[in-house]
């Protein structure tokens, strides 16, 4: 009887380089049958693997592409933390990389980022190492898959790019592209700059006050397809409201002085100095509604998702207009 006496050796690693997704852990190496000894020898300086960063290797040598970069980085922020519970050992990329993921056109391509920032929970105790930048937040946004890796929604990308840009045209530029090609409501982008305190930056601030002009722009035209597409009786747009030789009652976007029916379309967005500015606007709205007036409150993203709701909203209010008191006379002066 032929018996082999070939002594048995490790497993042929060929079918590992051959696999789609070549960026591994050392634990994913190790359940392969890849020992720390063959890691070692095939990461020597001039061997056919390279370590990429701290436990993670790249099973070919040369530079790694965008998406390896990627897959490395999540692969080095994702590893478990001891004593963590499983689900705080969640990360995202973010900033820049995940902008260029979303098709920003006004972002480097993946190849050409000096750095790739990844946001992990505040809790994890994780260092920034070669070219990955640690973000850390008390809690997680949902991220949205892209070439399936989990990506930080566009405000919080934007946020974490931002914070570290310091030439005002790029910052303008990702700012406005996130309002008007991909979709985004101002309002949420500002407020992700103003969690990261971001807004004491001048360059940062006047880049938000283009933002917003942007979003109200876009909240506008909304707005007048809505009076024009449903059918609705044309307001006088943009008006200030005033009790005769009295004080001013407030500025409305549309007003239907035949039926006491404004609307107010609320596209700002929260600053560190707007508390006050807010009061006086509820203010003013209050009033209004004391003397009579019906008061429609609408935002750029009830526009954008609902525009048809929004018209009923405001049809209900004009057909309800002779059921309500009289309301009281008040002048009307263009903004």
């Amino acid at each position: 009887m032929n018996h082999d006496t070939t002594p048995l050796g490790p497993r042929p690693l060929v079918h590992l380089e051959r696999t789609q997704r070549r960026v591994m852990t050392a634990r994913e190496l190790r359940a392969h049958g890849v020992p720390a000894n063959v890691l070692a020898e095939r990461c020597r300086p001039g061997g056919p693997w390279q370590q990429v960063l701290p436990q993670v290797f790249l099973l070919h040598s040369g530079p790694a592409t965008g998406e390896e970069r990627l897959h490395a980085a999540l692969l080095y922020a994702g590893q478990p933390t001891p004593g963590l519970d499983r689900r705080a050992t969640q990360a995202m990329v973010t900033g820049l990389a995940a902008l260029a993921l979303h098709g920003f056109r006004a972002v480097p391509p993946l190849c050409a980022l000096d750095q790739i920032d990844v946001l992990i929970p505040r809790q994890r105790r994780l260092r920034a190492v070669g070219d990955l930048r640690i973000r850390r937040a008390n809690s997680l946004p949902r991220p949205v898959s892209i070439l399936g890796l989990p990506c930080a929604p566009v405000p919080r990308a934007v946020a974490d790019a931002v914070a570290g840009l310091g030439d005002p045209e790029t910052v303008r530029a990702l700012l406005t592209e996130s309002v008007r090609a991909r979709g985004c409501e101002a309002a949420s982008v500002v407020r992700e700059l103003n969690n990261a305190r971001l807004l004491c930056r001048p360059h940062v601030v006047r880049a938000v006050d283009a933002l917003l002009a942007e979003g109200r722009a876009i909240a506008e035209s909304r707005l007048y397809k809505m009076v024009r597409q449903y059918g609705l009786p044309d307001p006088l747009w943009n008006v200030d409201l005033r009790l005769p030789g009295g004080p001013h009652l407030g500025s409305v976007d549309a007003y239907w002085p035949d039926h006491a029916v404004a609307l107010e379309l609320d596209a700002r967005a929260p600053r560190q100095d707007d508390e006050a500015l807010w009061r006086q606007h509820a203010r003013a709205r209050e009033q209004l509604e004391r003397l009579g007036i019906d008061v429609i409150i609408t935002t750029p993203k009830k526009l954008r998702e609902s525009l048809e709701q929004q018209a009923a909203v405001v049809r209900t209010a004009l057909l309800g207009a002779d059921d309500r008191n009289p309301h009281a006379y008040v002048a009307v002066l263009p903004r």
